[in-house]
């Protein structure tokens, strides 16, 4: 079963920050099987909390995903944003209907 990484960016202090986390992070999460699916992007809010950022990724499995996560490649990586960022970040396992 796939997995997703949900990431909702409630604040953004530094964006150069951001941006080396992203530089860093990219390559280990693609490195486990993460595709890309949302990355900020045109959003609307209808109900709830009004997130500045979204961010989701694919993963082949939940277990992909956790170990992903816990690389101490991408802790480095999030070191770089952590503390001018603020962010909820889960990890999801998907479902099918058939």
């Amino acid at each position: 079963m796939k997995a997703y990484w949900i990431s909702l960016y409630t604040k953004v202090e530094n964006q150069d920050n951001l941006k080396k986390y992203s530089e860093v992070a990219i390559p280990v999460i693609k490195s486990f099987g993460g595709v890309p699916i949302i990355r900020g992007g045109k959003h609307e809010t209808f109900e709830g909390d009004d997130f500045s950022r979204t961010v989701v990724w694919e993963f082949p499995s939940y277990e992909k995903a956790i170990e992903c996560h816990n690389s101490k490649e991408y802790l480095a990586g999030w070191d770089l944003a952590k503390n001018t960022t603020v962010r909820h970040m889960q990890v999801v396992e998907g479902f099918s209907t058939e």
